[in-house]
């Protein structure tokens, strides 16, 4: 058969069903058995079967849904994200359908799939495999993939994947905090947490030698010191990693995000030291730990709102063909509370 002369209805009658029925197929509908939707979709693959303007134009019909998928909702940065997301989202006729990885970017994989099999409109990845610093190449395959069919966010990096990109300057904000340490006397300044296979602490790392350099202060490697999660008991076990091992005290510690600072705090004051007469803390993300801390904790935040409202915004222009950035910037403010001194 030519292919010119394949329609809707030639597909509905060698298929055995109605043309409503290959419609639905066309625009994703549930009401399909999987049986009828199979032989369906295996004619259309036959055919090489291209929906007319009508058909195209049914196919384009929203869900209104926006998938989002986060590493670990337990870290309040992810959890904040979320909240602001939905909000602006909620605001705009749209809900969100979220999937949480636990902190295991193994689940990443069949999460995007099976947001992608429910037809959302867009989806948003923040944190996880967009976070690593070297792009895993069969990701970077299935969200290409998938972003034929729908928009895709992150929050991170994909290198070679088709998506947009809404960051975090994470250069500008160590400079900012680091900046302030240094203004206020601190010289012996260490950054503790984080993994080496992770951009954005890869980003804070670099940025964090370029400032101590421009100031004319040793960089003492022994001071950047890693952690294997990035939660409070990373920060608890790579201060006890680091202390065993009978370094010299910094003046101040920067630590890779709020998490990670009360892991810190808490392994310092069962030794024994006062925080900040000892030794002062600052970290990153500024969420909700900042002021549950003793002492409130300083800390380098974003302005969640700005940044949920930045997501949806970015996904619903793209999702009507709009053709927003392709790459973004979120700027960060620091907010000084007690937990630094000044010498």
């Amino acid at each position: 058969m030519e292919k010119d002369n394949i329609s809707i209805y030639t597909i509905a009658k060698e298929a055995g069903v109605s043309p409503a029925t290959v419609s639905r197929v066309l625009t994703g509908n549930a009401r399909v058995s999987e049986e009828k939707r199979e032989k369906i979709e295996a004619l259309i693959k036959q055919y090489d079967f291209k929906p007319n303007a009508l058909a195209r134009g049914l196919s384009n019909i929203e869900t209104k849904i926006i998938g989002i998928l986060v590493s670990d909702i337990r870290n309040p940065f992810y959890a904040t994200m979320v909240v602001e997301c939905e909000r602006y989202a909620i605001a705009n006729g749209y809900m969100l359908m979220v999937c949480n990885s636990l902190g295991s970017n193994s689940l990443e994989h069949d999460h995007i799939d099976k947001l992608a099999s429910q037809k959302v409109d867009a989806i948003i990845q923040i944190g996880g495999k967009v976070d690593e610093l070297v792009s895993d190449e069969q990701y970077v395959e299935m969200i290409n993939s998938i972003a034929n069919k729908m928009p895709i966010l992150i929050t991170g990096k994909l290198d070679g994947a088709d998506c947009y990109q809404v960051n975090i300057d994470e250069g500008q904000a160590m400079e900012i905090v680091l900046e302030y340490l240094i203004q206020n006397g601190h010289q012996e300044i260490a950054l503790v947490g984080g993994r080496a296979d992770v951009k954005s602490t890869m980003d804070k790392r670099f940025r964090y030698r370029q400032i101590m350099r421009k100031y004319g202060l040793t960089i003492r490697e022994e001071y950047i010191i890693s952690g294997k999660t990035y939660d409070i008991e990373g920060g608890y076990d790579a201060m006890k990693e680091w202390m065993s091992k009978d370094f010299p005290m910094p003046s101040a510690i920067i630590a890779i995000n709020d998490f990670t600072a009360v892991g810190i705090i808490r392994f310092l004051k069962e030794h024994g030291l006062s925080i900040p007469k000892d030794v002062s803390i600052a970290s990153f993300d500024n969420t909700y730990m900042t002021e549950g801390c003793e002492p409130n904790l300083t800390s380098v935040g974003y302005d969640y709102k700005a940044f949920g409202e930045c997501l949806i915004k970015t996904a619903i222009a793209a999702i009507h063909k709009e053709e927003p950035p392709r790459t973004q910037l979120i700027k960060s403010k620091l907010y000084v509370r007690e937990s630094c001194r000044k010498f």
